[in-house]
């Protein structure tokens, strides 16, 4: 993706550097049973944070925090991306809705911190919180999705950022808060389900972005698309499972199969059209 030297976001609010620090440490989980806490936490969609911290009780502390070199490049990497987002979809909304899009802010954060969904934290995972209109990201995910699940690719990272703000065009449509309040009032299975077609419809999203960043903004270079794919893939329910050493059960997936979220970003990306992207109108995902 050729990203150094473009026009970043003014829409990112860097935490890092005074940011909630803590996590594994000595007597915590770490190493491959740290990998395998992540992964059931995000595949569930809830925070672990308390399974990492220390029998002590020593938890996060609040101290300064010095950002590398790779740290600062990391929020470089998601600025631009940001604003890649918001022109594209800025002009998808004026093409096909006759409306305005009003941009999302993007959290960056190390280790921790608060948002108005609750706590943010490395165990969470991405995640957007239509309370506040606010993506959360902790850039450290982008090595866990090269290094552990095996989505290598700053294109891959860069799908990270744009299935976050596809729940954010949800949320600007309405539709976010009306998955929501339905999921309320139904059991654990049928919430799931709902959650399905919800994070189905964001990875469809998403591959509009990929397709207007390659036509529109012609940003996209060989390989791209197959690494954002092959992130797609990496990050289904069925795998992350799996990984994490556990039957897939079907009953208990909040965001798809590998299958389906790599099948569904396909069809944003060969179409265009938002309208393709109802997950919520067809039988089968």
């Amino acid at each position: 993706m050729d990203w150094k030297g473009r026009r970043g976001s003014r829409n990112i609010e860097d935490r890092r550097s005074s940011g909630r620090r803590g996590g594994a440490r000595a007597g915590g989980v770490g190493g491959l049973g740290l990998v395998a806490v992540l992964l059931i936490g995000w595949f569930l969609g809830i925070d672990v944070t308390p399974l990492l911290q220390d029998p002590g009780g020593s938890g996060a502390t609040s101290t300064p925090v010095e950002l590398t070199a790779e740290d600062r490049a990391a929020g470089e990497f998601v600025s631009v991306v940001l604003a890649d987002t918001e022109e594209i979809w800025a002009a998808v909304f004026r093409s096909q809705l006759g409306r305005t899009y009003r941009p999302a802010t993007l959290v960056l954060f190390k280790t921790g911190t608060r948002s108005a969904c609750g706590g943010a934290s490395e165990a969470t995972g991405p995640f957007y919180c239509p309370a506040d209109r606010k993506v959360y990201l902790d850039t450290a995910f982008f090595v866990t999705l090269e290094r552990r699940l095996g989505a290598r690719g700053d294109f891959a990272a860069a799908y990270v950022v744009a299935h976050e703000i596809g729940h954010h065009v949800q949320n600007e449509l309405g539709i976010l808060g009306e998955a929501n309040r339905i999921r309320q009032q139904v059991s654990q299975t049928e919430s799931n389900a709902i959650s399905v077609r919800v994070e189905l419809q964001a990875d469809c999203l998403s591959g509009i972005w990929a397709r207007e960043a390659a036509k529109m903004l012609g940003v996209v270079e060989q390989g791209d698309l197959e690494e954002a794919v092959s992130a797609a893939r990496q990050i289904g329910d069925d795998t992350l499972q799996r990984s994490a050493g556990q039957r897939p059960m079907p009953h208990t997936f909040t965001h798809g199969t590998s299958d389906q979220r790599s099948r569904w970003f396909m069809v944003g990306l060969r179409s265009g059209q938002m309208s393709d992207c109802d997950t919520f109108a067809v039988d089968r995902l």
